[in-house]
């Protein structure tokens, strides 16, 4: 009985395995948001499945920027493959939201492609700390970047899903992109908190949602993004989680 547990246990693990490896390598995909912003979706495995992570790119006339890197390299140069293939256009410059994996995993790939990629200060000391990749540039204070016609704004609302988390504002399209500061609301689950800041993060949501009422797309870190109350439901998800 027990060779027979154990020759179990182990065709279980292939099959494991060998399903593990016919999902790698994870494919992006692409979809029109609205005017010139697209939203890309990759993946990386949180406890041990496939997980989605949202990012954004904006097309200008001088090209491409994308806020939050995709979560594996193989699927940064995907991107910068399909965006080429898509729009004609190379990717330029890159702004990290966070300094996890999921907004930060292509940063190496993109420097080798001559993306220029940018982080806040906090973000890049917080990267050295964790090993993740850095950002070649920072920035310290809320900043503009005026690219090709578009304008792009960085904002630090405060602590929340970790201490360096900031939002982008794209103020002629009016598209929010949270990263992993918003929860979808097709989750009730806070998520990762190892590097949050679960007591201060009520108060950074209602600093974006004072900052941004205009706001016709808002994009969560991860899952949908087609609900405009993501904002409140990530209140609602953090005051569950505290219960």
């Amino acid at each position: 009985m027990m060779i027979k547990k154990c020759l179990f246990i182990l065709c279980l693990s292939l099959i494991t395995i060998a399903a593990f490896s016919q999902q790698q390598p994870f494919k992006i995909s692409i979809q029109h948001l609205t005017g010139n912003c697209y939203l890309f979706i990759s993946y990386g495995l949180a406890n041990g499945a496939p997980f989605p992570a949202n990012g954004v790119y904006v097309v200008t006339n001088d090209g491409v920027v994308v806020i939050d890197t995709p979560w594996g390299e193989d699927e940064t140069q995907q991107l910068i493959d399909s965006v080429y293939r898509r729009h004609h256009k190379k990717i330029i410059l890159s702004i990290s939201t966070h300094f996890h994996a999921d907004r930060t995993g292509g940063i190496d790939v993109f420097k080798k492609a001559s993306v220029k990629t940018y982080s806040s200060q906090q973000t890049l000391a917080l990267c050295k700390k964790s090993g993740n990749k850095q950002a070649a540039y920072t920035f310290t204070n809320d900043t503009t970047f005026n690219i090709g016609g578009t304008t792009i704004q960085t904002y630090y609302p405060g602590e929340g899903h970790t201490k360096d988390n900031i939002v982008v504002w794209l103020p002629k399209q009016k598209v929010l992109v949270g990263g992993c500061l918003v929860k979808s609301t097709e989750t009730e689950n806070i998520g990762n908190v190892a590097d949050a800041n679960v007591a201060q993060w009520p108060q950074t949501i209602k600093n974006v949602m004072v900052k941004y009422p205009g706001a016709k797309y808002i994009i969560p870190g991860h899952q949908g993004w087609a609900s405009l109350n993501s904002l409140k439901h990530t209140l609602e998800v953090i005051k569950s989680a505290g219960n």
